[in-house]
C-alpha cells in the first residue's frame, strides 16, 4: 500500500483538534503507521501466520477496526484454501473507500466483506479468528469489557483473539522509558519534535492506553483460557487469547 508522506502535523496548528481517521489521515496512513508504530510490518505478517494455525473450516475471521485492510490482506494471503470468510469492519467511510481499492487490486481468493459499522454494534458469530490491531485503545474504556466479552461469546472453541495495543506502565520510570524510546523511534523516522508533540496532543483524549495487566485481566475475565504476549517493541504489544 503506497500513500503520501505524512506531514499532517509538520506545521504549527492554530487550534488543536482531536485525531480522526478522516480523508487527510487516509491519504498518508501507510506512511504514518510505518513511521509511528515500531514493528508494525512484523506484527501484520505474523498475525496471518497465527491465524493460519487456528482458523477452522466454515468459519469467519473478523478484522475489527480494519483501516485500509492490512490485517485482512495478511489473513487472506495466509488462509488460502482454508474455507473461511473475512469480515473487515471500520467506522470510517474514508478508510473503507480506500480499502475497497486495495482489495480490488488484490488477487487473493478468500472472500472479504467490508462493513462500515461501529464495532460495538457488530454481530460476531461462528468466528475462529478475531483481530483488533490497535483498535481497542480507541474504544471508551467503560465499553471495553463488554466488547471483549462479545468477541469471546462469538468465537468457536479453540478460536483466537489477536489484540495489539499501545501500552501504559504502572511504574513511572518504566512508562517514561518507553515513551522516550518511542519518540526516538519517530525522530529516527523523520518526524520533528513539533510533529511528535502536536500528534500526541491530538491523540490525548482519543487514544487511551492501558497496562498489560489490565488487558490480561480483562481477557481472562471474559473466559479466555490462554492469554500470551507474543510480540512487544517499546510500548507496543500484541497478545493472543485462546477460547
Amino acid at each position: 500500500m503506497v500513500g503520501d508522506k505524512d506531514t499532517i502535523y509538520a506545521a504549527p496548528l492554530d487550534k488543536m483538534v482531536d485525531f480522526r481517521f478522516d480523508e487527510r489521515v487516509v491519504s498518508v496512513f501507510p506512511d504514518m503507521i510505518q513511521r509511528s508504530v515500531p514493528g508494525y510490518a512484523t506484527m501484520i505478517s505474523n498475525i496471518g501466520v497465527l491465524a493460519a494455525r487456528h482458523v477452522k473450516p466454515n468459519s469467519r475471521c473478523y478484522d475489527l477496526g480494519c483501516s485500509l485492510g492490512a490485517v485482512s490482506l495478511s489473513l487472506r494471503h495466509n488462509l488460502a484454501g482454508k474455507d473461511c470468510q473475512i469480515i473487515a469492519v471500520d467506522n470510517s467511510a474514508a478508510m473503507l473507500d480506500k480499502a475497497r481499492e486495495v482489495f480490488a487490486n488484490d488477487k487473493g481468493d478468500v472472500p472479504v466483506e467490508l462493513v462500515r459499522a461501529d464495532i460495538n454494534d457488530i454481530d460476531i458469530s461462528q468466528a475462529s479468528v478475531v483481530v483488533m490491531n490497535f483498535t481497542l485503545q480507541f474504544i471508551a474504556p467503560e465499553l471495553r469489557q463488554a466488547l471483549i466479552q462479545r468477541i469471546y461469546d462469538g468465537l468457536m472453541p479453540g478460536g483466537i483473539l489477536i489484540l495489539s495495543e499501545k501500552l501504559a506502565f504502572e511504574d513511572e520510570s518504566t512508562n517514561q522509558f518507553h515513551i522516550d524510546s518511542h519518540h526516538d523511534f519517530k525522530r529516527a523516522n523523520g518526524y520533528s519534535d513539533m510533529e511528535i508533540s502536536q500528534k500526541r496532543s491530538a491523540l490525548e483524549k482519543v487514544l487511551i492506553p492501558e497496562t498489560l495487566t489490565v488487558h490480561q485481566t480483562r481477557l481472562k475475565q471474559a473466559g479466555f483460557v490462554f492469554v500470551e504476549k507474543w510480540y512487544q517493541c517499546f510500548n507496543f504489544v500484541s497478545m493472543v487469547a485462546v477460547k
